[in-house]
């Protein structure tokens, strides 16, 4: 469904430049491009930006889950494990974009705690919505 909202369709190229894709300023010591697995089978990706936007900000450019694993609550454990581990390492906020209009991705990043902060971005293909989530302390 993302590749509806936000063309276009993914290849092998376009997925080696989505590992190689860094924000302004930042290095590939701060990038971690993660595969999660379910009986040998990916289930989950996840490009991971710590310190971005800024020192206390962990920052996902991209979670997809494979159609198989939707519907089964892997993905908000994935992100709930995620979100503690951050904590743990002293991070304060998560921060990710949608594709504005994609309902399946406004519906999961809300029921995981993220909302909107009031920016949108303008990448040509798609409009971003931002959207962030507090970190509590435990």
């Amino acid at each position: 469904m993302y590749y509806q909202y936000c063309p276009p369709f993914v290849t092998k190229n376009s997925i080696l430049e989505d590992m190689r894709a860094l924000p302004p300023g930042m290095s590939f010591e701060d990038k971690f491009y993660l595969g999660f697995f379910e009986n040998d089978r990916l289930a989950a990706i996840m490009d991971l930006i710590l310190n971005y936007p800024n020192p206390r900000t962990a920052f996902i450019g991209l979670f997809m889950m494979s159609r198989a694993a939707q519907g089964k609550g892997i993905g908000s454990r994935i992100i709930g494990e995620c979100f503690r581990y951050l904590r743990k390492q002293g991070y304060s906020f998560v921060r990710l974009g949608f594709a504005k209009g994609n309902p399946q991705s406004e519906s999961f990043w809300k029921k995981n705690g993220f909302a909107p902060i009031g920016l949108e971005v303008d990448h040509g293909n798609c409009t971003v919505v931002v959207m962030q989530k507090y970190l509590p302390e435990s």
